[in-house]
Protein backbone atom coordinates (compact mmCIF):
# COMPACT_ATOMS: atom_id res chain seq x y z
CA UNK A 1 0.00 0.00 0.00
CA UNK A 2 1.25 3.59 -0.95
CA UNK A 3 1.99 6.13 1.86
CA UNK A 4 -0.38 8.30 -0.35
CA UNK A 5 -3.44 5.23 0.12
CA UNK A 6 -2.59 4.79 3.41
CA UNK A 7 -3.38 8.09 4.40
CA UNK A 8 -6.53 8.13 3.10
CA UNK A 9 -7.66 4.74 4.88
CA UNK A 10 -6.64 6.87 8.15
CA UNK A 11 -8.92 9.32 7.42
CA UNK A 12 -11.72 7.08 7.40
CA UNK A 13 -10.84 5.39 11.15
CA UNK A 14 -13.27 6.07 13.56
CA UNK A 15 -15.72 7.00 11.36
CA UNK A 16 -19.66 5.73 11.42
CA UNK A 17 -19.47 3.22 8.71
CA UNK A 18 -23.13 2.81 9.15
CA UNK A 19 -24.22 6.56 8.90
CA UNK A 20 -21.32 6.90 5.91
CA UNK A 21 -23.45 3.96 4.35
CA UNK A 22 -26.71 5.47 4.87
CA UNK A 23 -25.58 9.31 2.86
CA UNK A 24 -24.30 6.96 -0.28
CA UNK A 25 -27.70 4.90 0.46
CA UNK A 26 -29.86 8.10 0.19
CA UNK A 27 -28.11 9.83 -2.42
CA UNK A 28 -27.90 6.86 -4.59
CA UNK A 29 -32.02 6.96 -4.29
CA UNK A 30 -32.49 10.79 -5.38
CA UNK A 31 -33.67 11.24 -1.20
CA UNK A 32 -30.55 13.36 -0.79
CA UNK A 33 -30.09 16.07 -2.96
CA UNK A 34 -27.99 18.91 -3.63
CA UNK A 35 -28.77 22.74 -4.81
CA UNK A 36 -30.72 25.49 -2.88
CA UNK A 37 -34.08 24.73 -0.98
CA UNK A 38 -36.22 26.65 1.16
CA UNK A 39 -36.83 24.65 4.53
CA UNK A 40 -40.10 25.30 6.69
CA UNK A 41 -38.10 27.87 8.60
CA UNK A 42 -37.35 30.09 5.24
CA UNK A 43 -33.85 29.26 5.49
CA UNK A 44 -32.33 28.17 1.86
CA UNK A 45 -30.35 25.28 2.38
CA UNK A 46 -27.64 23.37 0.67
CA UNK A 47 -28.94 19.78 0.83
CA UNK A 48 -32.87 18.53 0.32
CA UNK A 49 -33.71 15.28 2.04
CA UNK A 50 -36.72 13.87 1.38
CA UNK A 51 -37.88 10.27 2.85
CA UNK A 52 -41.02 10.32 0.58
CA UNK A 53 -38.11 8.99 -2.00
CA UNK A 54 -37.85 5.75 -0.29
CA UNK A 55 -40.72 4.74 -2.48
CA UNK A 56 -40.31 1.51 -3.34
CA UNK A 57 -39.88 -2.42 -2.12
CA UNK A 58 -35.72 -2.80 -2.22
CA UNK A 59 -35.34 0.87 -0.66
CA UNK A 60 -38.13 0.82 2.12
CA UNK A 61 -36.14 -2.47 2.90
CA UNK A 62 -32.87 -1.21 2.82
CA UNK A 63 -34.02 1.52 4.90
CA UNK A 64 -35.87 -0.54 7.33
CA UNK A 65 -32.52 -2.23 7.78
CA UNK A 66 -30.58 0.74 8.63
CA UNK A 67 -33.04 1.94 11.63
CA UNK A 68 -32.77 -1.78 13.36
CA UNK A 69 -29.21 -1.43 13.02
CA UNK A 70 -28.60 1.98 14.84
CA UNK A 71 -31.69 0.97 16.95
CA UNK A 72 -30.01 -2.16 17.83
CA UNK A 73 -26.87 -0.88 18.30
CA UNK A 74 -28.14 1.75 20.84
CA UNK A 75 -29.00 -0.52 23.48
CA UNK A 76 -32.51 1.94 23.53
CA UNK A 77 -34.63 -0.26 25.63
CA UNK A 78 -38.09 0.28 24.42
CA UNK A 79 -41.38 -2.29 24.40
CA UNK A 80 -43.31 -1.28 21.38
CA UNK A 81 -43.08 0.77 17.91
CA UNK A 82 -45.59 4.10 17.27
CA UNK A 83 -45.34 5.60 14.17
CA UNK A 84 -46.83 8.95 13.50
CA UNK A 85 -49.56 9.59 10.86
CA UNK A 86 -48.83 10.48 7.93
CA UNK A 87 -44.99 9.25 7.26
CA UNK A 88 -44.34 7.72 10.66
CA UNK A 89 -46.65 4.75 9.50
CA UNK A 90 -44.34 3.32 6.83
CA UNK A 91 -41.55 3.89 8.58
CA UNK A 92 -42.64 2.30 11.70
CA UNK A 93 -44.24 -0.82 10.14
CA UNK A 94 -41.31 -1.63 8.19
CA UNK A 95 -39.06 -1.13 11.04
CA UNK A 96 -41.07 -3.65 13.39
CA UNK A 97 -40.99 -5.82 10.55
CA UNK A 98 -36.96 -5.65 10.34
CA UNK A 99 -36.36 -5.58 13.87
CA UNK A 100 -38.78 -8.89 13.98
CA UNK A 101 -36.52 -10.71 11.37
CA UNK A 102 -33.29 -9.73 13.40
CA UNK A 103 -34.62 -11.73 16.48
CA UNK A 104 -36.77 -8.60 18.07
CA UNK A 105 -40.07 -8.85 17.61
CA UNK A 106 -42.38 -5.94 19.30
CA UNK A 107 -46.12 -4.92 19.04
CA UNK A 108 -46.46 -2.03 16.15
CA UNK A 109 -49.40 0.83 16.04
CA UNK A 110 -50.26 4.18 14.55
CA UNK A 111 -52.62 6.49 14.78
CA UNK A 112 -55.15 8.58 12.27
CA UNK A 113 -54.94 12.21 11.53
CA UNK A 114 -58.71 12.16 11.97
CA UNK A 115 -61.05 9.73 14.56
CA UNK A 116 -63.32 7.30 13.00
CA UNK A 117 -66.56 7.08 14.18
CA UNK A 118 -67.45 3.55 12.77
CA UNK A 119 -65.96 -0.01 13.23
CA UNK A 120 -62.89 0.14 16.30
CA UNK A 121 -63.43 3.97 16.15
CA UNK A 122 -61.04 6.14 17.52
CA UNK A 123 -57.66 7.38 16.37
CA UNK A 124 -55.37 3.94 17.07
CA UNK A 125 -55.02 1.31 15.01
CA UNK A 126 -52.81 -1.89 16.08
CA UNK A 127 -51.58 -2.87 19.39
CA UNK A 128 -52.54 -1.31 22.29
CA UNK A 129 -50.48 1.25 23.81
CA UNK A 130 -48.48 0.39 27.23
CA UNK A 131 -45.21 0.13 28.02
CA UNK A 132 -42.17 2.13 26.99
CA UNK A 133 -42.68 3.43 23.67
CA UNK A 134 -40.90 3.90 20.49
CA UNK A 135 -41.58 6.81 18.02
CA UNK A 136 -40.32 5.97 14.50
CA UNK A 137 -39.93 9.31 12.08
CA UNK A 138 -38.04 10.77 9.42
CA UNK A 139 -36.28 14.21 10.58
CA UNK A 140 -37.17 16.05 13.29
CA UNK A 141 -38.14 20.27 12.46
CA UNK A 142 -39.70 21.82 15.27
CA UNK A 143 -40.49 18.60 17.24
CA UNK A 144 -44.05 18.83 17.21
CA UNK A 145 -45.14 15.69 15.62
CA UNK A 146 -43.50 14.20 18.45
CA UNK A 147 -45.10 16.44 21.31
CA UNK A 148 -48.63 15.22 19.52
CA UNK A 149 -47.34 11.58 19.61
CA UNK A 150 -46.05 12.28 23.51
CA UNK A 151 -49.74 13.60 24.45
CA UNK A 152 -51.20 10.81 22.57
CA UNK A 153 -49.26 8.23 23.53
CA UNK A 154 -49.70 9.55 27.47
CA UNK A 155 -53.15 9.61 27.24
CA UNK A 156 -53.31 5.49 26.45
CA UNK A 157 -51.79 4.96 29.42
CA UNK A 158 -47.67 4.59 28.06
CA UNK A 159 -44.91 5.93 28.26
CA UNK A 160 -43.20 7.56 25.09
CA UNK A 161 -39.57 6.59 25.60
CA UNK A 162 -37.63 7.19 22.96
CA UNK A 163 -37.53 8.60 19.17
CA UNK A 164 -35.77 7.26 16.33
CA UNK A 165 -34.89 8.94 12.99
CA UNK A 166 -33.28 8.75 9.67
CA UNK A 167 -31.24 12.31 10.10
CA UNK A 168 -30.69 14.96 12.50
CA UNK A 169 -30.45 18.00 10.81
CA UNK A 170 -28.18 19.49 13.92
CA UNK A 171 -30.07 22.51 12.91
CA UNK A 172 -31.29 25.52 15.02
CA UNK A 173 -34.86 25.10 15.40
CA UNK A 174 -37.37 27.96 15.48
CA UNK A 175 -39.84 29.74 18.14
CA UNK A 176 -41.97 32.48 17.07
CA UNK A 177 -40.29 33.16 13.93
CA UNK A 178 -37.31 33.44 15.83
CA UNK A 179 -33.96 31.14 15.62
CA UNK A 180 -32.99 29.37 19.18
CA UNK A 181 -29.87 27.93 20.74
CA UNK A 182 -31.27 24.35 20.24
CA UNK A 183 -32.00 21.93 17.87
CA UNK A 184 -35.60 20.08 17.96
CA UNK A 185 -33.78 16.95 18.67
CA UNK A 186 -32.09 18.34 21.51
CA UNK A 187 -35.40 19.81 22.59
CA UNK A 188 -36.67 16.65 22.50
CA UNK A 189 -34.25 15.08 24.38
CA UNK A 190 -33.80 17.96 27.10
CA UNK A 191 -37.30 19.39 27.41
CA UNK A 192 -38.88 16.41 26.64
CA UNK A 193 -36.75 14.09 28.43
CA UNK A 194 -36.52 11.43 25.28
CA UNK A 195 -33.65 9.68 24.14
CA UNK A 196 -33.13 10.15 20.36
CA UNK A 197 -31.08 8.30 18.29
CA UNK A 198 -30.38 9.13 14.47
CA UNK A 199 -28.80 6.80 11.30
CA UNK A 200 -27.07 9.77 10.48
CA UNK A 201 -26.54 13.72 11.11
CA UNK A 202 -25.28 16.33 9.14
CA UNK A 203 -21.69 16.02 10.35
CA UNK A 204 -21.90 12.44 8.83
CA UNK A 205 -23.00 13.84 5.93
CA UNK A 206 -19.91 16.31 5.74
CA UNK A 207 -17.38 13.70 6.30
CA UNK A 208 -18.94 12.05 3.42
CA UNK A 209 -18.56 15.07 1.42
CA UNK A 210 -14.62 15.41 2.30
CA UNK A 211 -13.92 11.82 2.09
CA UNK A 212 -15.36 12.20 -1.72
CA UNK A 213 -14.20 15.58 -2.16
CA UNK A 214 -12.27 14.19 -5.37
CA UNK A 215 -15.90 13.09 -6.79
CA UNK A 216 -16.43 16.94 -7.50
CA UNK A 217 -18.21 17.60 -3.97
CA UNK A 218 -15.69 20.15 -2.64
CA UNK A 219 -17.85 22.95 -3.59
CA UNK A 220 -20.74 21.41 -1.97
CA UNK A 221 -19.25 20.30 1.30
CA UNK A 222 -18.09 24.03 1.45
CA UNK A 223 -22.10 25.28 0.73
CA UNK A 224 -23.24 22.65 3.24
CA UNK A 225 -20.18 23.77 6.19
CA UNK A 226 -20.98 27.30 5.65
CA UNK A 227 -25.14 26.33 6.50
CA UNK A 228 -23.77 24.15 9.43
CA UNK A 229 -21.67 27.44 10.70
CA UNK A 230 -24.80 29.77 10.20
CA UNK A 231 -27.35 27.20 11.55
CA UNK A 232 -25.92 24.63 13.17
CA UNK A 233 -26.14 23.32 16.97
CA UNK A 234 -23.78 21.30 18.79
Amino acid sequence: MSERSGKAEDKKVGKDALAQDFVQFAMDGGVLRFGEFKTKAGRLSPYFFNAGLFDDGAKLGRLAQFYAQRLLASGIEFDMVFGPAYKGIPLGAVVALELARQGRNVPFAYNRKEAKDHGEGGTLVGAPLKGRVLIVDDVMSAGTAVRESIALIQSAGASAHAVVIALDRQEKATENGQDVDYSAVQYVQQKLGLQVCAIAKLDDLLEYLELHSAAGLIETRQRVSAYRERYGVH
